[in-house]
């Protein structure tokens, strides 16, 4: 029979259990320090602290990887609805009056890479908002702009063209190849691209034709999953964001016989006669593309 408390129970803080939370889903400490804007020490700090009032241990650390404890897997739970409830009842003092339907508009490259945290965070944050999403290339969303069916729309485009909206991100485009991949090598180059319309498209093609290399399109699709398929499988090459081109991807240049590209800008148009929702919304994408410039990586992390 379990024995009464002779003191006080102790209080778990939000802001620790807010980090707990962010390590267990990043599996990182780095990582989870990025989402809660602590250093990786602070937040080592708290899962310590955090550990000696449960007395347990939650995480399994090791070279590789942070993972829960049974212990630590009880503890997720309880932490998630504290936090949520928390949020709840912050919003209704908050920002009880600000509810509505934002409809947002994405190229698939952002919508599978940025819209997932930035959508979680402002869901987070603004419970009483609903967000529809519409995932489609870039002449579209601008058209559905137009039309009025979107208020809030990401459009991307080569960095020399005039700007249609507000810059939220500018990089280098690159070419991707399959790690030990020899794509790079036939005669005429192998290409992965997308449809008409994409400024990644229009930016490779143009260096191809301006440096003479003779180029055929083996592979296309409009999904950056499927692009990323033809990589792997050294069936072609392909121009990605620079920042797009992970641990299983490798970056290709003159010294393969590739010319450079150039660099492409992701801008946000907002409807002018835009909601408080919709300003909310697009005050969250102003925040995610932020966290993107400054070195963060493209990840779904806990939301403060």
């Amino acid at each position: 029979m379990s024995q009464p408390f002779t003191k006080p129970v102790p209080m778990l803080d939000l802001d620790v259990l807010r980090s707990f939370v962010a390590i267990a889903e990043t599996g990182s400490f780095t990582s989870a320090a990025h989402a809660v804007f602590r250093t990786p020490s602070a937040v080592s700090m708290q899962i310590k602290k955090l550990e000696d009032t449960l007395g347990h241990m939650l995480f399994v650390r090791d070279a590789r990887a942070v993972t829960l404890t049974g212990d630590g897997e009880i503890l997720l739970g309880y932490a998630r609805r504290m936090l949520a409830l928390n949020r709840e009842a912050v919003a209704k003092f908050v920002a009880p009056d600000i509810a509505g339907v934002v409809r947002l508009g994405s190229p698939d490259d952002f919508g599978e890479r940025v819209l997932p945290s930035m959508l979680k965070r402002f869901a987070q944050s603004h419970p009483s908002i609903s967000v529809d999403v519409v995932i489609d290339q870039s002449v579209n969303l601008r058209r559905r702009m137009e039309e009025r069916t979107l208020d809030i729309s990401l459009i991307t485009y080569a960095a020399n063209k005039k700007p249609l909206g507000e810059i939220l991100l500018t990089e280098p485009i690159a070419w991707a190849g399959a790690r030990g991949g020899v794509a790079y090598m036939q005669e005429p180059l192998p290409v992965s691209l997308w449809e008409e319309g994409c400024a990644w498209r229009a930016c490779a093609l143009n260096a191809l034709t301006r440096e003479g290399r003779n180029y055929r399109v083996a592979y296309m699709s409009a999904h950056t999953a499927g692009q990323r398929s033809a990589i792997l499988a050294d069936l072609a090459v392909a121009p990605l964001p620079k920042s797009f081109i992970g641990d299983d991807l490798m970056e290709l240049g003159a010294e393969h016989g590739l010319p450079e590209i150039g660099n492409y800008s992701i801008a946000m148009i907002v409807a002018p006669d835009a909601s408080a929702s919709v300003r909310a919304a697009a005050e969250h994408m102003r925040a995610t593309f932020d966290l993107l410039k400054r070195g963060k990586p493209f990840k779904v992390v806990a939301a403060a």
